[in-house]
């Protein structure tokens, strides 16, 4: 098995389905719009600097999960995925899927965003194996808060770890690709990492250290 891994914000999309998501609550009035937009904002702008606190901001964000019932989530998220997530998904990125696809590699995405947003995005992008915050559940809803190690920075790490354990597999050969600086510790573990539309701190990074810098945009 040779994995070829994806991060999927501003990566394989042309924005961050996490933020979109919430924008897309407020949009419809779902979410008080100054509330939560600005603490949304807020959010971002950590993440972007490298500085995010994960785990408060999983339970910001699943909140509404956790207080809405499976039917009407699950349309919220097919009008999300035909108004917001369909417009940015990258042809090129869905080329560069097809390549990797086409030489037999396994493909992943592995993602800081929750499964609820990021499993259907997945399966639209043929992808079967999926890594990314997951949702606490009891009695078939969801709690509102977040459960297990976050995939985020370092937790893609150990979240991967534990995949490849159960999936009797290496990384030797991997490829994953990333935006984000804040995807270091899993770039440095794959025996080729790519920087797609690095922020600049990554790309000064890969830039020194001989990386694949390219563009899906």
């Amino acid at each position: 098995m040779r994995l070829a891994i994806f991060d999927l914000d501003n990566t394989l999309l042309a924005g961050d389905s996490d933020h979109l998501w919430g924008d897309y609550l407020c949009q419809r009035g779902i979410l008080d719009s100054t509330s939560y937009q600005a603490r949304n904002d807020a959010f971002y702008d950590d993440y972007l600097a490298g500085r995010l606190d994960v785990v408060a901001y999983q339970n910001f964000s699943q909140e509404i999960l956790g207080r809405t019932d499976m039917e009407q989530l699950n349309q919220w998220h097919a009008d999300f995925m035909r108004d917001c997530i369909e417009p940015i998904i990258l042809k090129k990125g869905e080329a560069l899927l097809d390549k990797h696809r086409n030489d037999g590699d396994t493909l992943m995405i592995i993602t800081a965003t929750n499964r609820f947003i990021t499993e259907p995005i997945a399966k639209r992008l043929g992808v079967d194996y999926l890594i990314a915050t997951e949702c606490g559940m009891k009695d078939g809803r969801y709690t509102g808060q977040v459960s297990g190690i976050p995939s985020y920075q370092d937790g893609k790490v150990t979240r991967l770890n534990n995949w490849l354990s159960n999936h009797n597999a290496s990384l030797v050969g991997s490829h994953f690709y990333s935006d984000s600086h804040n995807d270091l510790p899993l770039l440095e573990q794959v025996t080729y990492p790519v920087a797609v539309d690095p922020d600049d701190t990554l790309r000064a990074i890969a830039q020194e250290r001989g990386w694949t810098v390219l563009s899906l945009r």
